[in-house]
């Protein structure tokens, strides 16, 4: 059974993504063969990337959230971002947790649910992609954007489930699932080369 992680990629106090992170855990409960689980990036605090050298080259001494962080997306077999959209891009605090790791993301599988306005977050996706492929890791096709995130709620603050958004989550997370359990093996053979 693959563990694939959704990680939350704000850490503002008034963001909206926590609920959007949510939306995905609860969908995920539908997916027999993954566990799904949540990394909050706020929980861990990770200090701003001013390592000497990358950690592709050289792993470095961690802080204690460091390493906990560490651990938690080492035993990822894949990945959903839960990201919104900044000035046509992801946020800082996601960029600093890709760059602080190296070898904890390799080959494994990643897609996203992104947020925004018009465009529903996709810019973001767009640059994140490149990102996580210099990261050697596989981002997927299948993937879900919210456009006009604060018109996506109904009066109880949840998503509204009627919308094409919820439909795409489900194939989103059924192709995450299938990426994650088959890369698993080949990808445990590969990084004992």
């Amino acid at each position: 059974m693959a563990k694939i992680k959704v990680i939350l990629g704000t850490t503002r106090d008034a963001r909206v993504g926590k609920k959007i992170a949510d939306w995905v855990i609860d969908s995920s409960k539908e997916i027999k063969d993954s566990e799904f689980e949540l990394i909050d990036l706020k929980d861990y605090n990770i200090p701003f990337f001013n390592l000497p050298i990358s950690p592709a080259y050289k792993e470095p001494e961690y802080n204690t959230n460091q390493k906990a962080l560490q651990e938690k997306i080492n035993e990822a077999d894949g990945f959903v971002f839960v990201t919104p959209e900044y000035n046509h891009g992801y946020t800082s605090v996601l960029k600093n947790v890709l760059d602080t790791y190296y070898n904890e993301w390799r080959i494994k599988p990643a897609t996203f649910v992104s947020y925004g306005g018009i465009s529903g977050g996709i810019r973001a996706v767009e640059s994140l992609r490149l990102v996580l492929i210099e990261l050697q890791m596989v981002p997927i096709r299948s993937s879900v954007h919210i456009p006009f995130i604060f018109n996506q709620f109904n009066e109880d603050g949840l998503l509204k489930e009627e919308t094409k958004e919820a439909s795409n989550l489900k194939t989103t997370l059924e192709d995450i699932s299938w990426w994650s359990n088959i890369l698993k093996n080949p990808r445990s053979d590969r990084l004992k080369v």
